[in-house]
C-alpha cells in the first residue's frame, strides 16, 4: 500500500465524514478492537489505581504507597524530577479534585485527562470497530507533540518553583 491519499468514506449515519486511507478497511477486523480493549482496560486500570492511593499532602510521593522508592532525583538535588508529583495528580484527578490536579503537577493533570480520554475512545473502537483514531492521522504530529513537549517543560519549572518556594502541596 504506497498510496497514502486521504479519501472520505461515505457517511453512514450523517454528515461526518471518517477520512482513511486509500485500501484501509471502514471497520476494524477483531484483533484491532480487542487491542483497542486492551488499551481501554489499561487506562482504566491506570485511573483505578490512581482511586485507591490517598493523595500525598506534601504534592509529591503518592507512588511510595505502591512500594516504590522515593525519587532519587529530589534525594540528590532536592529538586524535583520531571515526573514528581504526577501520581500525586492522577489520585487527585479521580477525586475530581481538578485544582489540587493542575497544581501539584500541570502536566500529571494533563496526562490524567487524556488517560481518560484514550479509554473512552479504545473502548468506543473496540465495541463498534469505527476506527476513529485515524482521524489522528490527519494531525501532523508537530502540531500536538511540541507544545506537548514545551507544556511538559514549563510543568516541571512549576512544579521547581512550587517547591522551592515551599508550597507545593495541596489539603
Amino acid at each position: 500500500m504506497t498510496d497514502s491519499t486521504l479519501t472520505a468514506a461515505p457517511a453512514t449515519a450523517g454528515p461526518l465524514l471518517i477520512y482513511t486511507r486509500v485500501g484501509d478497511p471502514a471497520r476494524l477486523k477483531w484483533p484491532g478492537r480487542l487491542l483497542a480493549g486492551a488499551i481501554g482496560a489499561i487506562c482504566l486500570t491506570t485511573l483505578l489505581l490512581a482511586v485507591r492511593l490517598h493523595p500525598s499532602p506534601t504534592g509529591m510521593a503518592t507512588h511510595t504507597a505502591m512500594g516504590f522508592e522515593e525519587c532519587q532525583f529530589l534525594k540528590r538535588t532536592r529538586l524535583p524530577c520531571p515526573s514528581c508529583g504526577m501520581t500525586t495528580s492522577f489520585s487527585w484527578f479521580v477525586r475530581g479534585n481538578v485544582p489540587a490536579s493542575f497544581y501539584v503537577q500541570p502536566m500529571g493533570f494533563v496526562l490524567a485527562v487524556l488517560t481518560a480520554a484514550t479509554a473512552w475512545a479504545a473502548w468506543y473502537i473496540a465495541i463498534t470497530g469505527k476506527p476513529a483514531h485515524r482521524l489522528m492521522r490527519l494531525i501532523p504530529a508537530r502540531y500536538y507533540l511540541l507544545p506537548l513537549l514545551c507544556f511538559a517543560a514549563i510543568a516541571w519549572g512549576w512544579k521547581m518553583f512550587i517547591h522551592l518556594q515551599g508550597i507545593d502541596g495541596w489539603g
